[in-house]
């Protein structure tokens, strides 16, 4: 078995829909350029709320991938 070497990131996913959609947005953008995520940890939720009175949720995501 090979032994293999991870590096952690932070991201921040944003949605008006809410927390799960925030989490999907991190991930989707994060696959966009990172290759081997294998896990994800939520660091951190919270939410604002714009001038329009609209909430925006914001999840903080840590992301474990494996280094090539």
């Amino acid at each position: 078995m090979e032994d293999h070497v991870y590096k952690l990131i932070e991201v921040v996913g944003t949605s008006h829909e809410g927390i799960d959609q925030a989490i999907q947005a991190g991930l989707d953008r994060a696959r966009q350029s990172i290759r081997h995520i294998r896990w994800f940890e939520v660091a951190g939720m919270r939410g604002f709320i714009d001038p329009e009175d609209r909430t925006q949720y914001q999840v903080t995501l840590k992301l474990g991938f494996r280094m090539e």
